[in-house]
């Protein structure tokens, strides 16, 4: 039985090889029991949008991803205020909450706290994708969940890794190694509660940027994010472009460029808010 947990967990991680097999048991028996006895849906999930929080990823002493003297932190940060301020054009009944809104440092929980603390019904957390290859370009965004290729791993662990510059952070994660696969498989299987809601929040979010703003896509991906972690709400997080692309690049440091994403990311967020909110006749 051993041997057979060792070959599933190694084909789930791409041939990365896990010799602790008392930590894959309840791995595995943990998952089985997510797939096997899904949660119920909440009973304060509510049917309606009124608070939304926006979470400009990294700041002050992590700059995040850079090249060429731009950096991730200001980045995420102009697009995120440039969206909080289109939704409230689009929705000026709704609450938008930042978790930062100058060049702080928020460590990784403290966001999710934000969110739980308000009782946000959304989670959006906006971040910038890098790559050795600088010739790969276009938008991804994220939901909780297993990983289902290694660049996706890469992703989570790239993102993940800013929790290094908390104290204490294996305390605070519960022991998390932003190292190790495993660790970041295990954490893909929380937020199953808002996994259906959260992908179709992605899914508008990317179908603005291809088809609203004709910006290239990646889809809509699901990796193991410690930022998505403990949010009480769907969550999802938009890798905006490729800061290592020179076009991504140019695009998303220009005032068109926000402006323009903005626009897609809000239209994204009103068009599911419509769909969330329609009542659904019982068949």
């Amino acid at each position: 039985m051993r041997q057979l947990y060792s070959m599933w967990w190694a084909k789930l991680i791409k041939g990365r090889q896990i010799l602790n097999y008392e930590k894959i048991v309840p791995f595995f028996l943990f998952f089985l029991m997510a797939l096997t006895f899904p949660p119920n849906k909440p009973a304060g999930l509510k049917k309606t949008i009124t608070t939304i929080v926006i979470d400009a990823g990294h700041g002050g002493n992590d700059p995040g991803s850079m090249s060429s003297g731009v950096k991730e932190k200001d980045v995420t940060l102009a697009l995120s205020l440039a969206f909080g301020k289109k939704l409230q054009e689009l929705l000026p009944t709704v609450k938008v909450i930042y978790t930062r809104s100058t060049d702080k440092f928020i460590p990784l929980w403290e966001r999710a706290t934000v969110a739980n603390k308000n009782a946000a019904d959304l989670f959006i957390s906006i971040h910038c994708n890098s790559h050795t290859n600088t010739s790969i370009m276009g938008t991804e965004t994220f939901a909780m969940g297993l990983h289902k290729a290694e660049d996706n791993l890469e992703v989570a662990k790239r993102e993940n890794d800013v929790l290094l510059l908390e104290n204490d952070y294996q305390e605070k994660y519960e022991g998390f190694d932003p190292n190790s696969p495993e660790s970041h498989i295990y954490f893909s299987l929380y937020q199953n509660a808002y996994m259906d809601q959260s992908i179709k929040l992605a899914a508008k979010v990317e179908h603005q940027i291809s088809k609203g703003i004709n910006r290239p896509s990646r889809g809509v991906k699901q990796a193991g994010f410690v930022v998505l972690w403990k949010t009480g709400m769907p969550s999802i997080l938009i890798e905006s472009g490729f800061i290592s692309n020179p076009k991504d690049r140019e695009y998303l440091n220009s005032t068109a460029g926000v402006e323009e994403m903005a626009i897609a990311m809000a239209t994204a967020v009103l068009e599911f808010k419509k769909s969330y909110e329609t009542p659904v006749a019982p068949k």
